[in-house]
């Protein structure tokens, strides 16, 4: 059975689902963001009710779903999105734009402009009427949706089409939506690691195919699966590596959809093992990080990572019963003697550091030998002093060159007609990174 679907897996279309895949769903654009597993029986909780995600197995990613009502009733069912925009209707709207003066201002907000009770919805849901048509409805028997501006009545609509018709696009699990929706809710549990400064991780670092790149990943298994998503199928390793005993969760790599291929390029090493031959001692290292072990076993690793369920990014559970065929291959096995053999004698080819909860400098003084000559670096903070610590002794114990400081900043903007303007409120700070180059040290 296992060969099975190991053929299933190798052949699947990596553009449309399959029943045991990850998913990114957002809901109504972004109000909410939810991880799931689709299976027979997983359902996802809109407003009040239950709705299964069957319908969304064997769809392409990007698909969009609203909810209608089907033959068991309310159900998710797929639907495209109008793009046609009458030409007529577009001119009407270019110079309206110039030339409408009506506003808000005349408008009393005391509940009496609407002339449909809910008595009334209720009884037109009953009757098996789409919520596109209630939203029609509602406008229709407005007082005030004719005296409002462009704007408001836009914002209107999107308002009553979140409530009755809601909107579910089914989005692929990538690093960046992964970031994005963790980011969004959880930052703690990806060290406040936002997308610009994951990005610019791999760029400094240098991530390419057919590299061997070695990680100290404490952000729940994002960079490694952002590091294993962009070397490829078949094409270098990841190499996790740990200090003390016990790995760092990597729970998140799960939702990346990765094949066996991937998976098995994913490795983990303990430091003491990469480091023994080159030291002739793991003991220093031990007692060297004796005080960073205390502090990294005191993290509670749910916090760090996804339950085999897939937890809810807004903190709800995606229902999904366990399923044999619907198991991601397994990620992170122990690296092999060859390759550890073959890490020691040529080196890795570049490193990345996210651990917000361990000092720089220390774990950079160890793993830097562990890197061939002229391989870059890259180590994300969520702070500056500790980087600016670990950069001063790096410069003094002539280990590096090139070495920089940058700190990514990532803004975005509403692009509207007549209202384009910085969003109002977005993150302004995406920690530091500490970049350059190892050197051979004359001493």
């Amino acid at each position: 059975m296992s060969q099975n679907n190991i053929q299933s897996n190798s052949i699947q279309n990596p553009r449309v689902t399959w029943e045991g895949c990850s998913v990114l769903l957002d809901i109504n654009d972004g109000d909410r963001l939810v991880f799931a597993r689709l299976t027979a029986g997983s359902t996802l909780k809109i407003g009040s009710k239950n709705f299964s995600l069957r319908p969304l197995i064997g769809c392409p990613f990007g698909s969009s779903f609203q909810i209608e009502n089907g033959t068991e009733g309310l159900c998710l069912c797929r639907f495209v999105p109008s793009t046609e925009v009458d030409n007529n209707d577009q001119e009407k709207g270019g110079s309206q734009i110039m030339e409408e003066c009506r506003d808000n201002r005349a408008i009393v907000d005391n509940n009496e402009a609407q002339t449909l009770t809910s008595g009334d919805i209720d009884e037109m849901r009953r009757q098996g009427v789409k919520g596109d048509e209630i939203i029609e409805a509602l406008i229709a028997n407005s007082a005030t949706y004719e005296k409002k501006t462009t704007f408001s009545q836009e914002k209107y609509r999107i308002k009553k089409q979140k409530k009755y018709a809601p909107r579910v696009l089914l989005r692929r699990p990538s690093a960046r939506s992964i970031c994005e929706a963790y980011f969004k809710k959880y930052p703690h549990r990806i060290g406040f690691l936002r997308v610009d400064a994951l990005s610019l991780l791999l760029s400094l670092a240098n991530v390419t195919a057919n590299s061997d790149i070695l990680l100290v990943d404490m952000v729940g298994g994002l960079l490694t699966g952002a590091v294993a998503e962009r070397l490829g199928a078949g094409t270098g390793y990841v190499c996790n590596t740990y200090l003390g005993s016990t790995p760092y969760p990597v729970e998140i790599v799960r939702t990346f959809n990765f094949d066996n291929e991937i998976c098995k390029r994913i490795v983990r090493a303990p430091l003491r093992d990469l480091c023994l031959e080159q030291t002739g001692t793991s003991e220093i290292i031990d007692a060297s990080n004796a005080e960073l072990n205390g502090q990294t076993s005191s993290i509670n690793m749910e916090e760090m990572s996804l339950p085999s369920n897939h937890e809810a990014v807004d903190s709800e559970t995606i229902i999904s019963p366990q399923s044999k065929m619907g198991k991601p291959p397994k990620a992170g096995e122990k690296a092999s003697e060859e390759a550890i053999k073959s890490w020691k004698e040529n080196g890795f080819s570049s490193l990345i550091i996210a651990a917000p909860d361990a000092d720089a400098w220390s774990l950079a003084k160890d793993l830097l030998p562990l890197l061939s000559y002229s391989a870059p670096f890259a180590i994300y903070h969520q702070y500056l002093q500790p980087l600016a610590t670990c950069m001063h002794n790096l410069q003094q114990g002539k280990m590096a060159i090139g070495l920089q400081i940058s700190e990514p900043w990532l803004r975005e903007y509403q692009v509207l007609p007549s209202r384009t303007h910085p969003l109002m409120q977005m993150s302004a700070f995406g920690g530091y990174i500490l970049s350059g180059t190892k050197i051979c040290s004359s001493s």
